[in-house]
């Protein structure tokens, strides 16, 4: 027995049968045990709870006690600690009814000896021990067991399931006490995942397996129920001592999470992340298989590459979330217009790329081409904004225009750019002289972020006259390139470029600085002040630091914010009007002047214009160029006329070329005008001539009234 002395309680009995215990126990020499003596249960029970006890005789002659029910009561109160009924007689059914009951041990008192005695009660003690000890070691495991991420079954020798741990139940959808006793092939139902066969039987593959088993993949796990999961699996076999097999285990690993991880990484590797569409990658791919098999099947292949028109403006004015939908859409969209066979791919940015495999004709891909662009122009409905964009779309066709991946996206990308010159909203086959423009248009982008830095931007000046007294009231700010090997580049040919690269708001920023500078710099010479007009793209308007640079420019180059005109056209106004509002009070309360320009071409609303701070209109010059007798230009021109008169706001008619056109509008009333017929663009010393020459005209002889006598004309 295990070494420490142990504390006895001696329940019942007589002084007689007390003393007889006491003394068996005292002629021990190792003296391990103190007994205390109480006659009742009620005095034994109160010692339970107050003294730590190692083991209780307890003789069922009670005085307040009869029969088992002592044994009963003493049982509940120490359920762990060994009990040994003593009794008078050896009486045989007594003493099974009080093992059977709980009790450890029967003693007859007549035999109670010291010998004996010592040795039950040391037994009883060391069983009870040897139990609590075992019962802790197969919880500890059982808690073990149960707490592995693994499913763990096991089996007899015979393959009869006999153990699951609660990640097994769980996994295989069986209950230990519904599993034990079936055999493993009802419990454990493996398929191969590929082949949908069962694998092979674990006991078989476990015989001959290494000490160490290693897991096995690829497999499918059938639930009770029905369901399933992707699990790895390995089996051992049991032994016992002499090397017998006696049953096998099982471990299962839930690996479904992992497998779709994995899938899930590899779709991420290949998709769009936004679209969910083809990435360049997969794309490539795609590409290269259907170029095969056009080539093996003597078809044709095309590629269109796609673009949203002015989806830049789009994604500043509305948002990045806003533009993000709207290319999901189209992303839906074309996809729906395409066959199964072909692929639909985000290049990035606004541009995708159709592969459109295995044609009898080139014009088919016109044919898919239009298909797409008719779906495209549908009202797209988004975030309760009802958007109408236009694409454009450059083809090229395997074995036409090319006969490998690369080349035929290379001619698909500058078709592309061809439609966009040609007006957008329109499809584009590859040409070989599409070449000599791609390569033009880089030059031109590569030259652009350079001429910043080199100084290469300048700015003409073209006046703007009031129509009645024929005085220079404004001028308009004209970019200019002075390329170092192109010469002076109008803006026609570097502005959209600027736009699609990103570069138009550095550029801006400086156009209106240096037109702030300039008109400062004719005051500061003398020269009657003027306003200068600037023409602010809608990229720049809907910059978060547009306002910012405003009040920065205005600053340094100490210029009176009202000789300042910002020049908008209407849909920059109207694409989201709360913001815009803001921003032109913002501008109106600094004391810029704000005009909208090409008006007539927009799609602006009289009701949003009439609370737009707003001090002039602009006639475009495609109008003023049609006034003629009986031409449609002129009630137009009269109607934005009469409209400025009554918003109060001043109206300028651009594109001046003739005298009919200048008599037209001073009959109508039109404030000012803008043209060659008084004059071209003039470089800031040449204007500041002409203010100069205005000034002496109008002090000597007053207003000039004839303008076939102007010097102006």
């Amino acid at each position: 027995m295990r070494g420490g002395r142990h504390r006895l309680l001696h329940v019942g009995g007589s002084e007689a049968d007390a003393r007889r215990i006491r003394d068996a126990l005292a002629d021990l020499k190792s003296g391990i045990f103190d007994i205390e003596w109480v006659d009742t249960l009620a005095g034994g029970l109160e010692r339970l709870t107050n003294e730590r006890v190692s083991a209780v005789l307890l003789d069922l002659q009670l005085p307040d006690c009869q029969g088992l029910d002592g044994l009963d009561a003493m049982l509940q109160a120490a359920a762990t600690i060994p009990i040994l009924v003593v009794a008078a007689d050896d009486d045989r059914e007594i003493a099974e009814r009080v093992t059977a009951a709980g009790a450890d041990d029967y003693l007859v008192s007549s035999r109670i000896d010291s010998y004996w005695l010592p040795r039950a009660i040391s037994r009883a003690i060391e069983r009870r021990l040897s139990e609590d000890a075992l019962f802790s070691e197969t919880e500890r495991v059982e808690v073990t067991l149960n707490s592995l991420g693994d499913g763990l079954l096991s089996t007899d020798k015979l393959g009869r399931v006999n153990y699951l741990n609660k990640s097994a139940e769980a996994m295989t959808g069986w209950a230990r006490a519904d599993a034990s006793g079936r055999p493993l092939a009802e419990v454990l139902q493996i398929v191969d995942s590929t082949t949908r066969e069962p694998v092979v039987d674990p006991m078989v593959a476990a015989v001959p397996a290494p000490l160490v088993p290693t897991f096995l993949s690829n497999a499918i796990l059938i639930r009770r129920d029905g369901s399933e999961s992707s699990v790895e699996h390995s089996a051992a076999t049991i032994h016992d001592r002499r090397g017998v097999v006696t049953g096998a285990a099982i471990v299962l690993r839930d690996v479904s999470a992992a497998r779709t991880m994995s899938l899930r990484m590899a779709h991420l590797a290949s998709h769009d992340p936004l679209t969910d569409l083809p990435n360049r990658l997969l794309l490539a791919d795609r590409l290269a298989r259907a170029l095969a098999l056009a080539h093996r099947h003597n078809r044709r292949l095309a590629v269109l590459f796609l673009d949203i028109d002015r989806f830049k403006h789009i994604n500043d004015s509305l948002g990045h979330l806003f533009g993000d939908e709207l290319l999901r859409a189209v992303g839906r969209e074309v996809t729906m217009c395409v066959r199964s066979s072909d692929t639909v791919s985000r290049q990035g940015g606004d541009e995708f790329v159709v592969v459109l495999s295995e044609l009898e004709h080139a014009e088919d891909a016109a044919t898919g081409a239009q298909k797409i662009i008719k779906a495209l122009a549908r009202p797209h409905l988004l975030a309760d904004h009802q958007l109408h964009i236009t694409v454009s779309i450059g083809i090229s066709v395997f074995p036409d225009d090319a006969d490998d991946a690369e080349t035929l996206l290379r001619n698909a990308d500058m078709a592309l750019y061809h439609a966009k010159e040609q007006g957008r909203d329109r499809y584009q086959f590859f040409e070989p002289e599409l070449n000599v423009r791609a390569l033009e248009r880089q030059s031109i982008e590569a030259g652009l972020h350079a001429a910043l830095a080199k100084q290469e931007f300048e700015l003409h000046y073209q006046p703007k006259m009031n129509l009645k007294t024929g005085a220079v009231v404004g001028a308009e700010a004209l970019i200019r390139w002075r390329h170092p090997d192109r010469g002076l580049v109008e803006p026609g040919q570097f502005v959209a470029i600027a736009e699609d690269s990103g570069l138009i708001r550095p550029i801006g920023r400086w156009v209106v600085h240096e037109a702030c500078r300039q008109a400062q710099a004719w005051q500061t010479a003398g020269l009657r002040p003027i306003p200068v007009s600037v023409n602010i793209s809608a990229v720049e308007f809907r910059s978060k630091a547009f306002l910012t640079n405003i009040v920065e420019i205005l600053k340094e180059t100490s210029l009176d914010p009202r000789y300042l005109e910002i020049e908008l056209t209407e849909s920059a106004l109207m694409t989201h009007v709360e913001a815009t509002t803001s921003v032109l009070r913002a501008l109106k309360a600094m004391g810029v002047q704000l005009t909208i320009d090409d008006f007539g071409t927009g799609w602006s609303s009289l009701s949003y214009l009439s609370h737009f701070p707003i001090d002039a209109l602009k006639v475009d010059k495609s109008f003023v160029h049609q006034i003629r007798n009986g031409a449609d230009a002129a009630p137009i021109v009269s109607a934005v006329i009469n409209m400025g008169r009554s918003l109060h706001q001043r109206v300028v008619a651009e594109g001046v070329e003739t005298r009919h056109q200048l008599a037209f509008l001073q009959a109508e009333g039109c404030d000012e005008g803008q043209g060659y017929y008084f004059s071209r663009p003039l470089i800031a010393q040449q204007l500041a001539k002409m203010l100069e020459t205005d000034a002496t005209l109008i002090a000597a002889t007053g207003p000039p009234r004839d303008w076939t006598r102007s010097p102006l004309a």
